[in-house]
């Protein structure tokens, strides 16, 4: 289910910011376990998603982690 609050700018805002990555230096399918990405930087995405309204969890997005793959299923594009 995609929710419209979770904007791909959203996401990519999100990702980097949670990695310390500067705004628009992550490539879209970049590996972000490559990056840094952790449980723990994950679960805080996913809670922070849910609270949005996304119906995600952490193996959904651990099983692709870039943000292109995530935004098409967290925002469907």
């Amino acid at each position: 289910m995609t929710d419209t609050a979770l904007t791909p700018e959203r996401i990519r805002a999100d990702v980097e910011r949670v990695l310390g990555e500067q705004p628009g230096t992550v490539p879209g399918t970049e590996n972000l376990l490559d990056l840094g990405m952790d449980s723990i930087r994950l679960m805080s995405l996913v809670e922070s998603w849910r609270t949005a309204g996304a119906q995600t969890d952490f193996i959904e997005l651990a099983e692709e982690p870039s943000i292109d793959a995530w935004t098409r299923l967290l925002a469907g594009g």
